[in-house]
């Protein structure tokens, strides 16, 4: 079944085949620059995603993923309305990690700010050659406010992030995919195709150990030693007791790929 929802004037648009969701920053001219309404439209549809779909894969239109805060649509907010405004950015960042669908994000152009922020909430990223990282707050007067501190520096570390805020610097394609910014590297176009490829892989996944994996690993990473390990064995008795481990163990035994329901 195929479901899509239209409107070349929509700052997000989305289209379901199958078990895959593809969702799209729909501000080409901005390079899908982020206004209150991109984040708006975002958290709808992770707030409601159609029933049925198992990965989601999140992109940007006209060669850029996205570039950031649209400053051009900023208002003077005193400082309780600064901190409410980081916060709602916080909640849908917290549930694009968090919803317990697998999301992949293809990365071209800018990856920038906030654009940035989105993408290290997802939890595979492929990257096309033109790909560019940066945080560019720091030389605009302003602190990040997405979630950069937590995610962004969980990944190339406080030192570096804090290196890169104050010199504004910029990290290509292959520098970034060397410090983790991306999982894989691809040629330019190739993108979308290697992100239907994986959509497809995970999707045959049971969902019960996809949704495990994003809900406990992270939250793991957080914990002390002897409270993760506790979790882990929480997380593995959950897996290895229902129908997706005895069709696991089953596909095993008869040599063949499991049918997860």
């Amino acid at each position: 079944m195929n479901a899509t929802q239209n409107g070349a004037e929509k700052p997000v648009i989305w289209s379901v085949d199958g078990q895959i969701a593809r969702v799209t920053m729909n501000r080409p001219t901005k390079r899908n620059a982020i206004s209150d309404s991109l984040i708006e439209e975002l958290g709808a549809f992770f707030r409601n995603i159609p029933k049925g779909v198992k990965v989601i894969i999140i992109d940007g239109a006209g060669g850029h993923y996205c570039s950031g805060l649209d400053l051009s649509e900023q208002i003077q907010r005193e400082a309780p309305e600064v901190m409410r405004h980081s916060r709602n950015w916080h909640a849908l960042m917290d549930i694009v990690q968090f919803s317990g669908i697998p999301v992949i994000s293809v990365l071209e152009g800018a990856v920038m700010g906030g654009g940035l922020e989105i993408a290290t909430s997802t939890h595979v990223r492929i990257a096309e050659p033109g790909t560019r990282y940066r945080l560019p707050e720091g030389k605009r007067g302003i602190f990040v406010g997405g979630g950069a501190t937590v995610r962004v520096a969980r990944i190339i570390g406080a030192d570096r992030m804090t290196e890169m805020m104050l010199t504004g610097r910029e990290y290509d394609a292959e520098e970034g995919q060397a410090l983790g910014l991306s999982h894989y590297l691809v040629g330019a176009g190739e993108g979308r195709a290697r992100a239907a490829e994986l959509a497809a892989e995970i999707a045959s996944n049971s969902s019960l150990i996809n949704y495990l994996v994003i809900q406990s690993i992270a939250r793991i990473h957080d914990m002390s030693h002897s409270d993760g390990l506790y979790t882990e064995s929480l997380s593995a008795a959950l897996s290895q007791t229902g129908p997706d481990a005895r069709e696991g163990l089953a596909a095993f035994l008869e040599k063949r790929k499991p049918r997860f329901s």
